[in-house]
């Protein structure tokens, strides 16, 4: 089965990929899965945030294109995506707009349509499937459904 790199927002992210999700997935076949922080935020001076589009894009061509049996993916929070100028991540401005249903999806497929678009008419998109979270990733770590649906009974 492939090998999985899923471009990830922050540390909880790669974390939770490597030490949750990795091990799963390998129960299931994969023969290697990794987390890779999106533009290199480890050193980035400034913490918080998410990097421009173009230089996360850059990250997920040069995967793609170094290892043709790779899968890739992204992990990353939609609030916290750039929506214009120079930052903006695809499909995040139009987005903002649309139903609460809508937005990730919105976002996700202009994600995928980009990197197709670059890598051109031979590239199989089924190996690159964007996933844009709609909440804060550490929220659903500290969620506890039986107790929520108590607390507004």
């Amino acid at each position: 089965m492939a090998r999985l790199l899923i471009h990830v927002e922050g540390q909880t992210e790669e974390t939770f990929v490597n030490e949750i999700l990795g091990p799963h997935l390998y129960k299931q076949g994969y023969m290697k899965v990794g987390a890779r922080l999106v533009g290199n935020a480890r050193q980035r001076a400034r913490r918080g945030g998410i990097r421009a589009w173009r230089a996360v894009r850059n990250d997920i061509i040069r995967h793609l294109r170094e290892d043709p049996g790779c899968l890739t993916t992204t992990m990353v929070d939609y609030y916290g995506l750039p929506q214009t100028g120079t930052r903006a991540w695809p499909g995040r401005e139009a987005a903002g707009t649309l139903p609460f249903g809508r937005k990730a999806s919105t976002v996700e497929n202009a994600l995928s349509g980009d990197i197709c678009r670059e890598l051109g008419e031979g590239f199989n998109p089924g190996r690159f499937i964007p996933y844009v979270m709609m909440h804060e990733f550490e929220g659903l770590l500290f969620s506890d459904c039986e107790r929520f649906s108590q607390g507004i009974g």
